[in-house]
């Protein structure tokens, strides 16, 4: 079994080589060479033409009547590192600011402990590439990964966050995370001269309008209680003081705590620009784009059952947590295989996909164990 020494040791070779969504070769090698020192007599390693550096891992069970899969992604973010430790990353401009460098080690640990104790039924571990970008999940579910032997008939996956003290866990039944689309507004009118303003089409007015606009749909088209969120984070118009911009784009991000609600705010986000494009004799040209990044709706009866349990583990602190509006591609999974998502408390004063971030390692056991445990109840 993998001591505490070893796991830490693992995080920190993790934390130093962070790659960038689809490029983590050197990441896959270094999981493939932990695997392959476990006892190997219940595995099967797999890996994917259609998604190079993805792994999956299958444990044959004793006496399987299912098969439970387990999700930890292994890409970075593009942030430079600026905590100051000893194991800060060696690859320029590039850190797991997120937190997937403890993802790994935990599911690491688990898998290690399975290899050696035989579970009752068959266990899958999908090391997924490109959660922060590229939506990794969708690609591997739409490429066919989860076929046959490697299809889980229910899902698991944790998230760490500084907001919990370190190895609270945290969970709630519907919806964790939320879902998230980007949106790309570009808006084209007539350039021309300041000063004969009736001569132009000024795409800056426009844009200030749908901006207002774009702030009805939520108060004004959903419902308050249910909650949602669109952001305009970034506008680009013109080129100098004295000219009408012809055109201007707008980039944003959308949120909403189910699938349908991201759907409702993206219709009336299209019958906004529409009459906004009518409005101002402008072309508009509007981008939605989801992806994989679906809202994590965690299964009732499967959630149910994993409350329970941490409930009334001695050694968890537990914890039931509201909804997060960040987003996570774990969603698409679990719309498509029923399952559960957690958060596990590593306590810090930097936010995730901070530069500055620096996760407590005393997480990892309390994660490794809380799973084990679960998963052999589960069983």
């Amino acid at each position: 079994m993998l001591t505490n020494e070893q796991l830490i040791q693992i995080r920190r070779d993790l934390h130093q080589i962070p790659e960038l969504a689809l490029e983590e070769k050197q990441t896959q090698k270094y999981l493939l060479q932990v695997i392959h020192q476990f006892r190997q007599d219940y595995l099967e390693i797999k890996t994917v033409s259609e998604l190079p550096t993805a792994i999956l891992v299958r444990v044959k069970g004793s006496n399987p009547t299912k098969t439970i899969g387990y999700r930890a992604d292994i890409d970075g973010l593009p942030v430079t590192e600026k905590t100051g430790l000893p194991f800060s990353s060696k690859h320029d401009g590039q850190m797991h600011a997120c937190g997937h460098d403890i993802h790994m080690t935990v599911a690491l640990g688990v898998l290690n402990y399975f290899s050696e104790h035989q579970p009752k039924d068959n266990l899958l571990f999908f090391f997924q590439p490109a959660e922060e970008s590229k939506n990794g999940g969708k690609l591997a579910y739409e490429q066919g990964v989860f076929t046959g032997q490697w299809r889980p008939d229910e899902f698991f996956a944790l998230h760490v966050t500084p907001d919990l003290p370190t190895g609270t866990i945290g969970c709630r039944n519907g919806t964790l995370f939320a879902g998230a689309a980007e949106v790309n507004i570009d808006l084209y009118g007539q350039d021309g001269h300041a000063a004969y303003p009736q001569r132009a089409n000024d795409m800056v007015v426009a844009a200030a309008a749908l901006i207002e606009q774009v702030q009805t749909v939520i108060s004004r088209s959903i419902d308050p209680i249910a909650g949602g969120v669109i952001t305009i984070g970034k506008i680009q118009a013109g080129t100098i003081r004295n000219a009408i911009a012809g055109h201007a784009r707008l980039e944003g991000t959308i949120r909403g705590l189910t699938q349908t609600m991201i759907e409702r705010i993206e219709q009336r986000l299209r019958e906004v620009t529409t009459g906004i494009g009518q409005s101002f004799q402008a072309k508009v040209k509007l981008e939605i784009n989801q992806g994989g990044y679906w809202p994590v709706e965690n299964d009732p009866e499967i959630t149910a059952q994993l409350i329970t349990y941490l409930k009334n583990d001695s050694a968890v602190n537990y914890q039931e947590t509201e909804p997060a509006m960040t987003g996570e591609d774990f969603g698409y999974l679990l719309a498509k295989i029923p399952g559960s998502m957690f958060w596990l408390g590593v306590q810090d004063d930097s936010q995730l996909h901070s530069a500055t971030f620096s996760p407590q390692e005393e997480a990892i056991k309390v994660g490794i164990d809380a799973i084990v445990g679960f998963f052999k109840q589960h069983m």
